[in-house]
């Protein structure tokens, strides 16, 4: 069977694995999980434990979790793409370390802002949580605008799956006013050339459940159930 990838909606961290898969160009499914609500069910919960999306679910019925783990799975089908590298070389080695930034660096510099826009955080304690978050963010975005000056892409002439999840979690900053991306002059031209790629602008469709023209080998949704099913079938 095709693989098929758990994404979350609203505005998930899956969105860089669509993004990806799109980049890919193999047949592969996707199964809308909605959060908070599906993401914690029991059913969900049989996916993924943690409760928490993405998750893939390889052809052979392997439930691979965490968005890293995911790109590198990707990236290894994805070597003749120029997508991932292979274990071993110098250029495997700068992509997980992008990767690696950009997700202990870029992504958790969101969680204090997402914290206080979604829990009910007293005034002064929200207003430290956004100068907590926004601090880092600066910070965040002054290297990467450093590190690409004059690069096309994150590693440099090439697209890379870090590329794919970097565009998932820059797109945050439209949620939280905490900064201006403009005063980032690399990073938002990177931005903006990732949102006008056909791939990106599929993801962002389907996030927002409309129709979506594929340039790569989407074949289609399905539901958590029937992913379900599938899955005991491969077992």
């Amino acid at each position: 069977m095709e693989p098929i990838l758990f994404y979350g909606v609203p505005s998930g961290c899956s969105f860089g694995s669509i993004v990806a898969l799109e980049w890919l160009g193999e047949p592969y499914r996707l199964s809308r999980i909605e959060m908070p609500g599906d993401v914690t069910s029991e059913a969900y919960r049989r996916v993924n434990p943690v409760a928490e999306t993405p998750a893939l679910m390889a052809g052979d019925g392997t439930i691979i979790t965490e968005s890293m783990a995911i790109l590198n799975h990707l990236g290894a089908l994805g070597i003749g793409t120029g997508l991932g590298f292979r274990q071993g070389t110098a250029e495997f080695d700068r992509l997980n370390q992008i990767l690696a930034f950009l997700n202990t660096s870029l992504f958790s510099g969101f969680a204090p802002l997402w914290y206080a826009l979604e829990h009910d955080v007293p005034g002064a304690a929200k207003d430290a949580l956004r100068a907590y978050g926004a601090s880092c963010l600066a910070n965040v975005h002054a290297h990467l605008d450093r590190m690409i000056e004059g690069k096309d892409w994150l590693l440099g002439d090439q697209r890379s799956l870090a590329d794919a999840y970097f565009i998932g979690i820059a797109r945050w900053t439209n949620y939280h006013d905490v900064l201006d991306r403009r005063d980032y002059p690399s990073v938002q031209r990177l931005y903006e050339k990732l949102e006008n790629d056909p791939g990106v602008r599929f993801a962002h469709a389907i996030e927002r459940g409309e129709a979506a023209e594929s340039s790569g080998g989407f074949a289609g949704e399905i539901t958590l159930e029937e992913a379900l099913s599938l899955h005991r079938q491969a077992a």
